[in-house]
């Protein structure tokens, strides 16, 4: 035989005002009236059969029969918080699936991520790294799939192109400078790097990422701009990742032609230093490209707003550190 259990907002206000001994208090907690309070508990004292309170003058008490009742009350209040807040964690993740840029990923991106964790948890990122980012590298244009009305989550994008992309929405999100950079240690070697028509004597690291030299400035452009024509452009070692370029200028093997933002941490911490105070510019850049059917979902647009504030910090870190990473 089932048993007839008393309204659940009155069992809650009658531990509510037991934990306090106070109608007031209990009402301030479950932001109602004292009123309310008093009229659920005499309505519980009606259906039990028995007063659960003494009401004194400036005071309350609980009857032997309210003593009796509070601690399994309470008990099972706190399982229905903790089965409510269970229920609670396990619904369902905003998914967002974004693709970047493999250099961009492993140096800028995610060595911020936690920041965004720590604000977002309720956003489950799944982060990709791809050459077909960037513009030049996939054959067939854009490379990304438009979303339908039934995909679930979102999609953003991080591309290294024109920012020319019909249908999606794209916002600026780095418009990056080229600095050449080396390892402290090759300033202090006996090979002198004082000026840059001494690089003739060290070895140029090329950064091959963009196959098109019109959408990133050449070793000879920054050469003849530094007014060192002289030294041989071509020579030194020659990757296709951004990433590897630097990883050499860290391990010193030479000097590198690299984009200021992937670069800015290890200039701040002292593990590459930018000799000459010469950069240039180039018409990539890094861009926000989402489809517009996802564009306003509150998860993608949390981390598109994340990103673009990113960048921002990053521009005032970048002019605080002129002297280090001179324009």
């Amino acid at each position: 035989m089932a048993v007839r259990l008393p309204p659940l907002n009155a069992l809650r206000a009658f531990e509510v005002a037991a934990r306090h001994l106070s109608f007031k208090r209990a009402a301030e907690e479950l932001s109602v009236t004292p009123t309310a309070v008093s009229h659920q508990i005499r309505g519980l004292e009606k259906d039990l059969g028995v007063p659960l309170f003494r009401r004194l003058t400036r005071a309350l008490e609980l009857t032997p029969e309210g003593a009796a009742m509070l601690p399994k009350l309470r008990e099972a209040m706190g399982a229905i918080a903790e089965s409510v807040e269970a229920v609670r964690a396990m619904r369902p993740l905003s998914r967002l699936s974004v693709v970047a840029p493999p250099s961009f990923a492993s140096r800028w991106l995610v060595p911020r991520l936690q920041r965004f964790a720590e604000v977002h948890p309720q956003v489950e990122l799944h982060l990709a790294s791809a050459t077909k980012a960037i513009d030049g590298r996939d054959a067939a244009g854009l490379g990304i799939e438009p979303l339908t009305a039934r995909a679930e989550g979102g999609q953003l994008w991080i591309r290294f192109g024109t920012g020319t992309y019909p249908g999606y929405r794209c916002e600026l999100l780095l418009e990056p400078e080229y600095t050449a950079v080396c390892s402290p240690a090759l300033l202090r070697a006996k090979i002198p790097l004082r000026q840059p028509s001494d690089l003739r004597r060290h070895c140029l690291i090329h950064d091959d990422t963009v196959p098109d030299t019109r959408e990133r400035p050449t070793w000879a452009e920054w050469l003849q701009a530094a007014g060192a024509s002289a030294v041989r452009a071509d020579a030194g070692l020659h990757f296709s990742d951004s990433g590897l370029a630097i990883a050499a200028a860290l391990d010193g093997l030479g000097v590198a032609l690299v984009s200021k933002p992937l670069v800015a941490a290890e200039v701040a911490a002292g593990r590459l230093v930018v000799p000459f105070g010469i950069s240039l510019r180039r018409r990539f850049a890094y861009y926000i490209v989402t489809p517009q059917a996802v564009a306003p979902r509150a998860h993608v647009a949390a981390f598109r707003d994340w990103l673009l504030d990113e960048a921002r910090r990053d521009a005032i870190r970048l002019a605080d550190a002129q002297p280090a990473l001179a324009d």
